[in-house]
């Protein structure tokens, strides 16, 4: 199959780990959009770390072979060490992050190191896009056929639409925040474009002990996916629609500023 961007150079990365199912698959994926693909990503799972930097300890990467290198930092460390050390000579056109082994929906985006690793692209001045595959909560199973039937004609339509320097207008997002649902490829409803959600129940904390009968706790997923917000992604993921959601790092309120500026 003839790659339908050759000119373009991709870097992935992601947060389960250089030896995740997910990031295997992107790969596959990416090389139907061009042959130029790089893959860094963290040694070890990393889910949840933000956008945690390492700060206090060198980093160090191996490689993998055939342009895939692991680092043994965060999911950041690792698109950091790719644009600004390995891919130094020209930096990568687009960065994709994924295939997360879960979905980041609502306030997921705030935790999410698949997300984080595509922000720090977008902070950086590279169009960046996020992928997240929901989980079917009745066996914890997923459906990879999904991403692989939808996710090359998302990353078209985004580079063709708001990303590509060809574009007539300049995107007001070079982040996005991408799910799959739980479900076939041949019951996905359609791709809709969404906001980020917010869920009615936020997040469980489980009261347990130990074989010693000592007390400890476990940080549990969120309790609730049920969402208020007209549009919103997680409600658009329950009627089985993959959802594209544009993100943005600068996290001012607009509405209270202007309040503010009344006070002082």
């Amino acid at each position: 199959m003839t790659p339908c961007f050759p000119e373009l150079r991709i870097l992935i990365s992601n947060d389960d780990g250089i030896h995740s199912g997910g990031i295997a698959l992107l790969e596959e994926l990416a090389r139907q959009i061009t042959d130029d693909v790089w893959v860094v990503a963290p040694d070890v799972e990393q889910s949840a770390a933000s956008h945690a930097l390492t700060l206090r300890k060198p980093l160090r990467f191996k490689s993998h072979g055939n342009q895939r290198y692991s680092v043994d930092g965060t999911p950041t460390d690792s698109v950091l060490m790719g644009v600004k050390h390995l891919l130094r000579d020209r930096k990568p056109d687009l960065i994709l992050s994924g295939i997360n082994h879960g979905m980041n929906l609502g306030e997921d985006v705030i935790y999410s190191g698949t997300v984080a690793a595509a922000m720090e692209g977008a902070i950086l001045g590279i169009p960046s896009i996020a992928f997240s595959l929901r989980m079917r909560e009745s066996d914890e199973a997923y459906f990879w056929d999904t991403p692989r039937a939808y996710l090359v004609d998302v990353v078209r339509k985004l580079w063709q639409g708001v990303l590509s320097p060809d574009c007539a207008t300049k995107p007001e997002s070079l982040l996005y925040n991408v799910n799959f649902p739980s479900v076939p490829a041949s019951e996905v409803a359609g791709i809709k474009a969404c906001c980020q959600g917010h869920r009615v129940s936020g997040t469980a904390l489980v009261d347990a002990e130990d074989p010693h009968g000592r007390p400890l706790h476990w940080i549990g997923q969120y309790i609730s996916h049920d969402c208020a917000i007209d549009g919103s992604d997680l409600n658009a993921i329950a009627d089985r629609f993959v959802t594209v959601s544009p993100l943005q790092f600068d996290l001012t309120q607009y509405r209270a500023l202007e309040q503010l500026e009344g006070l002082f």
